[in-house]
């Protein structure tokens, strides 16, 4: 496989990883989209293997950490605070902190369609980077990388645990109504930065309405609203 072209985007960004690579190919991987590889090129050479295996790191290491920083805490409370941890939009932001775009090998295709920009991307680079950590310096190096740039948002995590999709219908079900309905109202934008409007209905209530870049944000939005003129959530 080609090398990765962007060399001084990658050097940088191996110094703000914090692990010193013996085998660079691991990295080289991790930050290819399968747009930039030759047809002669397996698709095996881009991140997605990486990005299995590190998904499944992250999440032992991350469950690791609350179980010993939250010992009072209870399983539900637990898993609500590991589902806040692993969600896509927390690996993307730290994707985002470490500048891992810059340093990507993406097709012209993906690149003209924001390819460095998009969340989901983002977020699956950021864990085969994870993966290729480990596979090159042991689980403590990725235990220490993860540590490193998580624990700050475990330790600082504040308002409701649980998602607000989760919370609506709990909070309907305890008052015996049915589960919230959701419906996309508008969908409007490009399909590589679609913006969604998403109501949510429940039995005997006004419809709530969210925005997002997607129907699940959108969704959650729009739960959130409800939550909030319910006075369900006052945070």
């Amino acid at each position: 496989m080609r090398r990765n072209q962007n060399g001084n985007a990658l050097s940088e960004l191996k110094k703000r990883l914090g692990h010193d690579f013996s085998d660079d190919s691991l990295l080289d991987v991790a930050l290819t989209h399968a747009s930039a590889l030759d047809p002669s090129e397996s698709v095996a050479g881009s991140y997605q293997r990486l990005e299995f295996l590190g998904d499944r790191v992250l999440g032992l290491v991350v469950a690791t950490m609350l179980h010993r920083h939250f010992p009072a805490a209870d399983e539900g409370e637990l898993a609500r605070r590991f589902n806040h941890m692993v969600k896509r939009e927390t690996c993307a932001e730290i994707a985002i902190e470490l500048n891992i775009g810059s340093a990507m090998r993406i097709g012209p295709s993906e690149a003209q369609t924001g390819g460095r920009k998009k969340t989901a991307l983002l977020a699956d680079i950021c864990e085969a980077v994870i993966a290729a950590i480990y596979l090159d310096g042991g689980f403590e190096a990725a235990e220490q990388f993860i540590g490193r740039l998580w624990q700050s948002r475990m330790v600082s995590l504040s308002g409701p645990l649980r998602d607000a999709k989760t919370t609506l219908q709990e909070w309907a079900q305890s008052k015996g109504l049915p589960t919230p309905r959701y419906d996309v109202i508008t969908r409007d934008g490009p399909d590589h930065a679609p913006m969604f409007v998403v109501g949510v209905t429940v039995q005997g209530l006004a419809q709530g309405q969210g925005r997002g870049g997607s129907k699940r944000i959108a969704e959650q939005s729009a739960a959130e609203a409800v939550l909030r003129r319910e006075g369900v959530w006052n945070e």
